[in-house]
């Protein structure tokens, strides 16, 4: 019997010429959003010619990110723990509660420092046309944060009924979608339902404004004296 037929057809050719191991990494990297083909292959370059100590820190990294981050039990942004800082902190305003759409948004507003309340990430937006319905969306959570208080409090702290919901998603037009569905839900309470100051931002000119900023600003206005 030939080699042909005691093992079956040969093997095709790997098309690529880089080693199997460099390969791989090229293709993970490429699955990577916003990375090329060509960036992919300069990121596994890079770590070719890094020093290995340095290749191995950014592997710890990757996997340290998936083995110690989750997500908040109450509020589902980022920590390494059951309750992230502001929702454990009882140095916070727990009357108040700003939705956002993701952490990141989370992060930007905290950095303002304007903001001493809770928060509540949606991880995401209403968006049929990519099957986002609210049952992909953490809404259920907020309701029950408003309906159960007692099972929201900070550790060693009292239950804080939620007085106010800010609504701060991004001024699209899924955001504002989302917006209005989370507020027929929440007229459904009796807790007071606002969102962020729209319209004109400061140094600005109103020619290169578009139509919904200026509308924004129009209907946002505020007294003066």
């Amino acid at each position: 019997m030939s080699d042909r037929e005691s093992n079956g057809p040969p093997k095709r050719a790997s098309s690529s010429a880089y080693p199997e191991a460099v390969d791989r990494l090229i293709a993970e990297f490429s699955r990577l959003p916003g990375i090329g083909r060509r960036s992919a292959e300069r990121l596994a370059f890079h770590l070719l010619k890094a020093d290995t100590p340095s290749a191995m820190r950014l592997a710890k990294a990757v996997e340290d990110l998936k083995k110690t981050v989750r997500h908040c039990e109450h509020c589902f942004t980022l920590c390494d723990g059951t309750l992230c800082p502001i929702c454990a902190s009882p140095k916070r305003d727990r009357t108040r509660v700003l939705v956002v759409e993701q952490p990141k948004d989370l992060i930007a507003l905290e950095q303002t420092g304007m903001y001493r309340g809770l928060y509540h990430v949606l991880m995401g937006r209403l968006s049929p046309l990519e099957g986002v319905g609210p049952d992909s969306l953490t809404i259920d959570h907020l309701l029950d944060r408003l309906d159960h208080p007692d099972k929201f409090a900070p550790p060693g702290g009292a239950a804080t009924p939620i007085e106010e919901v800010i609504l701060g998603l991004n001024p699209t037009l899924e955001g504002d979608g989302t917006a209005l569905h989370l507020a027929q839900e929440l007229g459904k309470r009796t807790v007071s339902v606002s969102r962020l100051a729209r319209g004109l931002p400061t140094g600005a000119q109103l020619e290169y404004a578009n139509t919904a900023v200026l509308a924004d600003a129009i209907e946002g206005r505020q007294r003066m004296g």
